[in-house]
């Protein structure tokens, strides 16, 4: 079996719910955007090159940050970057990441997991991906990890199995019941007290062939449009027709919440899907006592100030802050943003100001 598993990361998103630091000449995934050593796709990669050999890892990301990918992972043979020429959502990425490996080898087994996450226990992790390659090989079925979740949090989707809390005690696979979008306050509570729940991980474990049946079936429109690609001479033009062609839409969407054939594998290895700056706070915030996430380069002075996040991205800057509660300062080389912690005010300012910025591409 090991000859015939294979990881996709997903690199291709332009990360806009963490502008300013990430900027459509240079996404999130490829920055140090908090206390790693190195970017979201570096530290994506070092985890995942434990449990695959380089030339097994694939990463999807739009034909314009290849060069990027290129520098931050001189390990990854060069045709293991599977080019985007628009960006499409998780739905078409991973069809294409799909045929491809289907194409070069029938039996390929793909660990989908995008580039923005943090993980606490690898060792851990290492052996869940393990475990869930081992069930898809023996059963044609598309699996998920669902995250045990430590707290009722409206940062994440949820996903509801059968057999309830019980099943999430054991190590086998459940079949799903439902998925449900980022929930408010009282049904997140409500889901965590019911133990039926788990966190949706966004990390996928099947056969690619059994991928592509599925998708035939569940999305039809996103399906046929990579049939032909064996028989096809300039694959370069098959892509481009099949993404000019192909709708914006996400895996969960387009396939996961259709298909009668989903199964969820619980997981508890620690992990946060790193996706916002508000997803950053609740994962930074408690290290402190004040409520705050604090992440400078320069030295700082933080003073009277709580519930906060603080970044200063440009070396050697002094931060000063005092006074403030509830608030985001992101200061960067070009941009210095003060305002709100709530998502409403930031997404405000991403509409009025940045997104215009990234044109056709998000």
């Amino acid at each position: 079996m090991t000859d015939h598993k294979y990881c996709v990361i997903l690199a291709g998103g332009l990360g806009t719910r963490f502008w300013p630091i990430s900027k459509e000449e240079k996404p999130k995934q490829f920055r140090r955007v908090w206390k790693y050593e190195t970017s979201f796709l570096q530290e994506t990669f070092a985890r995942m090159v434990r449990t695959f050999s380089a030339d097994h890892i694939f990463v999807a990301t739009l034909a314009r940050y290849k060069d990027l990918v290129k520098e931050q992972l001189p390990d990854l043979p060069e045709g293991n970057i599977i080019l985007e020429p628009y960006g499409r959502n998780t739905a078409p990425s991973i069809a294409y990441s799909a045929t491809l490996l289907k194409s070069r080898d029938p039996e390929a087994v793909m660990v989908v997991v995008p580039a923005d996450h943090d993980i606490c226990n690898y060792a851990l992790f290492g052996q869940t991906i393990e475990s869930a390659i081992s069930y898809v090989s023996d059963h044609d079925v598309l699996l998920t990890l669902g995250i045990v979740p430590t707290r009722p949090d409206t940062n994440f989707g949820y996903i509801q199995a059968t057999g309830g809390r019980q099943a999430f005690d054991s190590n086998t696979p459940v079949k799903v019941k439902t998925f449900t979008e980022k929930p408010d306050e009282e049904l997140a509570k409500v889901f965590y007290d019911s133990g039926e729940f788990l966190w949706n991980s966004g990390i996928f474990i099947w056969k690619a062939s059994v991928l592509m049946k599925e998708m035939a079936l569940c999305c039809p429109e996103i399906a046929t449009l990579w049939t032909g690609w064996d028989e096809a001479e300039d694959k370069d033009a098959f892509v481009r027709k099949a993404y000019s062609d192909c709708p914006r839409t996400s895996i969960d969407y387009a396939l996961m919440e259709k298909s009668d054939n989903v199964w969820l594998q619980p997981a508890k290895f620690g992990w946060s899907d790193l996706g916002s700056w508000s997803t950053l706070y609740e994962f930074a915030s408690g290290e402190t006592g004040d409520g705050n996430a604090v992440w400078c380069r320069g030295k700082q002075i933080i003073k009277e100030t709580g519930n906060s996040l603080i970044i200063g991205t440009e070396s050697g800057k002094l931060t000063v802050v005092q006074g403030l509660e509830d608030y985001m300062v992101i200061d960067t080389d070009d941009v210095l943003l003060v305002c709100p912690r709530g998502d409403r005010t930031f997404q405000e300012i991403l509409s009025e100001i940045a997104l215009p910025q990234y044109g056709d591409y998000r």
